[in-house]
C-alpha cells in the first residue's frame, strides 16, 4: 500500500488525522465527565484535575522520546507502540478502581498519544519534502479542527446517557481503530535511518543544534505563541461565558464551536499558501489583532459575547494559518533528524502554551481579563516571533522558507 500517495485526501490523509486527533481529542471530549468522575471517587476538584494537568505534562515531554526512536528504528513500528499504549492505557481508564489509578492511566494516555503528534509531522516531510509538507499539514490541520468541535458536545452526551466511563470507551475505541489502521495502511517512510540516533551523546547534538538554530527556534515559537492563545480560551472561556457573561452550558459550546470554525477557515485558507513566511506572517498579524482586540474591548469596560468571541475568532483564524506553516518551516529542513525536529517543535508547543492554560486557569478572578491578557500577550509574541524570523535576512519567497 502507499497510504500517503494522495496529498489531497483519501484514506491516508483520513488514517493520519485519526492518528493525530487521538491524542488532543483526550483533553476536550472527557471534560463533561470531570463533576462525574469527582462525585465517582469521592475527591476533590483539585485531584480530579490532575488528570488534565498530568496528561498535558506528559503529553509535552514525552514527544522528545519519538523523535529520536523513529530517527534510529523507523516511523511505522514507533508509530505503532504509540498507539498501542494509548489503547491500553484507555482500557485501563475505563477499569479504573481509583482516581489514583486514573492519574497513572492518563500519564500513559498521553504518552502514547503524543506519538501521532511526532511521527505524523516527520511522516508527511519523508514522502512530500520541505515544498509540499506545508500544504498537506494544513489539510490535516482543517480536518483535525471537527475534533475539538465535537469533542465536548459528544462528551456530554456519552457523559449524561452512560457516565464518566463511557467517554474512555469512545476514546479507546478511536485508539483501537487507529491501530489497526496503522497496522493494516502505515508502511516506512524513513529513508535514512540513524543507527546512532537514540545515542545520549548524538540526542544531546541534535537537539543543541536544533535549540540554537534561529529558524527552528523563530517557527517552533510563533507556533507556541500561537497556540498558547488556544490554550488561554480553553482553560478561562468556560468560566467567562458561563459565570461572567451569564450563559448556559449547551450556550457555550457554540460559542466555543465558533472559535474552532474560525481554527478551520485559517487551516482551509494555509493549504492554499505557497508562501510559507508570508503565511506564517499573516496568521501571526491576526493573532495580535484579535488579541489585543479583545483586551482593549475589556480594559475600556465593553465586555459582552460579542466583544470577547469576535476578536478570539479573529485569533484563532490566524492560528489556523500559522500552525502548519511554522510546522513545516520547523522540521522541513532537516531531513536526517526530522524525528528530533518535529519532537521538539512539540515539546516547545506543548509545554508552554500548557502553562500559560494553567496559569489562566489558576489566575481566574471573576472577570474575563486574565484570559484577554494571556490571549493578547500570546498574540503579540507570535508577531514579534516572527519579526524576528524576518530580521534574519531577506524572505525567500518560495513555499521551502
Amino acid at each position: 500500500m502507499r497510504p500517503l500517495a494522495d496529498p489531497a485526501g483519501g484514506a491516508a490523509t483520513a488514517l493520519l488525522v485519526l492518528i493525530v486527533a487521538v491524542g488532543p481529542i483526550s483533553t476536550d471530549l472527557y471534560l463533561p465527565a470531570l463533576p462525574g468522575i469527582q462525585a465517582a471517587f469521592g475527591t476533590d476538584v483539585a485531584t480530579v484535575q490532575l488528570t488534565l494537568s498530568v496528561y498535558l505534562i506528559a503529553f509535552a515531554f514525552s514527544q522528545l522520546i519519538y523523535g529520536p526512536l523513529s530517527d534510529r528504528f523507523g516511523r511505522r513500528p514507533v508509530i505503532l507502540a504509540g498507539l498501542a499504549l494509548y489503547f491500553v492505557a484507555s482500557v485501563l481508564c475505563i477499569l479504573a478502581p481509583t482516581v489514583e489509578v486514573l492519574i497513572g492511566a492518563r500519564f500513559l494516555q498521553a504518552v502514547g498519544g503524543c506519538a501521532g503528534q511526532v511521527i505524523v509531522r516527520a511522516i508527511v516531510r519523508d514522502v512530500h519534502g520541505p515544498d509540499g509538507a506545508g500544504k498537506v499539514l494544513a489539510k490535516i490541520a482543517a480536518a483535525m479542527g471537527i475534533a475539538p468541535l465535537i469533542g465536548p458536545v459528544l462528551g456530554g452526551y456519552l457523559t449524561d446517557a452512560f457516565g464518566w466511563q463511557a467517554c474512555f470507551v469512545a476514546l479507546s475505541t478511536a485508539g483501537g481503530l487507529a491501530l489497526l489502521g496503522g497496522a493494516l495502511m502505515l508502511t516506512e517512510t524513513n529513508r535514512m535511518r540513524d543507527p546512532a540516533a537514540t545515542a545520549p551523546g548524538r540526542i544531546l547534538r541534535n537537539i543543541g543544534s536544533l535549540t540554537v538554530d534561529p529558524r527552528f527556534i523563530s517557527y517552533s515559537l510563533c507556533a507556541a505563541g500561537s497556540y498558547s492563545g488556544l490554550f488561554a480560551f480553553i482553560s478561562g472561556s468556560s468560566f467567562v461565558f458561563i459565570t461572567v457573561l451569564g450563559l448556559e452550558p449547551t450556550q457555550f459550546s457554540y460559542c466555543f464551536s465558533s472559535a474552532v470554525l474560525g481554527f478551520i477557515i485559517g487551516a482551509r485558507t494555509a493549504s492554499r499558501m505557497n508562501d510559507r513566511r508570508r503565511a506564517v506572517g499573516i496568521g501571526a498579524s491576526l493573532n495580535a489583532l484579535g488579541g489585543l482586540a479583545m483586551l482593549l474591548f475589556l480594559l475600556a469596560g465593553v465586555e459582552s459575547v460579542v466583544t470577547v468571541l469576535a476578536p478570539m475568532v479573529v485569533f484563532a483564524i490566524g492560528m489556523g494559518i500559522v500552525l502548519p506553516h511554522a510546522q513545516a518551516g520547523a522540521v522541513a529542513p532537516y531531513p536526517e533528524k526530522a524525528g528530533t525536529a518535529s519532537a521538539l517543535y512539540g515539546t516547545f508547543q506543548y509545554a508552554i502554551a500548557s502553562g500559560v492554560g494553567l496559569l489562566v486557569g489558576h489566575g481566574f478572578d471573576g472577570s474575563a481579563l486574565p484570559m484577554a491578557w494571556a490571549v493578547a500577550l500570546s498574540g503579540v509574541i507570535t508577531f514579534a516571533c516572527f519579526a524576528a524570523l524576518l530580521w534574519r535576512g531577506n524572505p525567500v519567497r518560495t513555499a521551502g522558507n
